[in-house]
């Protein structure tokens, strides 16, 4: 304990090491880890339209104008051990003077704006697609980031809660915490619909449902798989009229999990780049599977892919 009552000062380095034992406990565990950081320079802390835009949001509210600052130095540092973003919360562990839990909940999106958004996003189908690759045009970015009835939330539609021994309503650990959510935006933008209690699919299936090119027309919309790829991730479910195929004896044998797909990639001697290429993915698609501790989830070509590599390598 340090004067007066107040924790002693911990150097980050230490904290660092000991936030990793704990981490790597949990992991022995069982338990899904995913950190944050840290990050590199003294940069924006975000770097993507949307991990920008939340950041930006959040800093133009003078409730949170003196608060989130103090979270900056620990995002950056590699504090935020663990954050999950679930529906409606996001949960953190972020190490201080101790390994510290909070979570922060958000109300769902209000039906009726939600619906306004969908409906300023019909037809146009360029302008969607620039949507979800961050490259958007002034009238969607005006629709999506408007302070009132866009996709981020207000402060009264936020609580938060820390077992730290901070009194202030919004400590360092939930600040930090908040700025980390702006990073993962960076490379899981579709986490900010599913914060809000909606489904970015809805926004996609205004317009966008398959690939049609023919002689007679000149539409294009874009496939499910393609919106996976625009969004470096892989979507948990397929379309109604995209039947998964039924999974074989000859591919059983290969597991899909963030290690087992780290190792195939490492035994074959690919970068992320060559190896996405060889599956048929993106790079940050790539990079996302092997953060993961758990089996993946992954839509039938991108496991066909992984398969027919792990066949061909093994």
């Amino acid at each position: 304990m340090g004067w007066y009552g107040y924790p002693k000062y911990v150097p980050v380095a230490m904290r660092r090491a000991e936030a990793k034992k704990k981490m790597e406990k949990l992991q022995k565990a069982g338990e899904n880890v995913h950190p944050i950081g840290p990050l590199p320079g003294r940069g924006l802390i975000a770097k993507s339209f949307w991990g920008k835009a939340w950041c930006k949001h959040m800093q133009a509210f003078s409730d949170y104008e003196n608060r989130l600052p103090r979270g900056r130095t620990y995002v950056r540092n590699g504090s935020v051990c663990h954050l999950s973003i679930e529906k409606g919360i996001a949960k953190a562990k972020v190490s201080g003077s101790e390994m510290y839990d909070l979570s922060i909940h958000f109300e769902p999106l209000d039906a009726k704006k939600w619906e306004k958004i969908k409906q300023q996003c019909t037809g146009k189908i360029g302008s969607l697609i620039e949507l979800l690759q961050g490259k958007i045009s002034d009238e969607i970015m005006a629709v999506v980031t408007d302070p009132t009835d866009g996709l981020f939330p207000h402060p009264k539609e936020i609580r938060f809660d820390c077992n730290c021994p901070d009194w202030a309503d919004m400590c360092k650990h939930v600040a930090a915490a908040m700025y980390g959510i702006g990073v993962r935006l960076d490379t899981e933008p579709e986490l900010l619909f599913k914060l809000r209690g909606v489904d970015h699919k809805e926004l996609i299936s205004v317009d966008v449902n398959d690939i049609t090119d023919s002689k007679n027309t000149r539409r294009r919309t874009l496939r499910d798989d393609s919106v996976g790829d625009v969004f470096g991730i892989e979507l948990e479910d397929e379309l109604e009229d995209a039947a998964a195929p039924e999974p074989t004896p000859e591919t059983a044998p290969f597991k899909p999990t963030g290690a087992t797909v780290r190792k195939l990639r490492k035994d074959s001697g690919l970068n992320r780049g060559d190896f996405a290429t060889e599956i048929g993915v993106s790079n940050g698609t790539i990079t996302n599977w092997e953060k993961v501790s758990g089996v993946l989830r992954l839509q039938p070509n991108s496991l066909q892919g992984l398969e027919e590599f792990h066949k061909r390598n093994t």
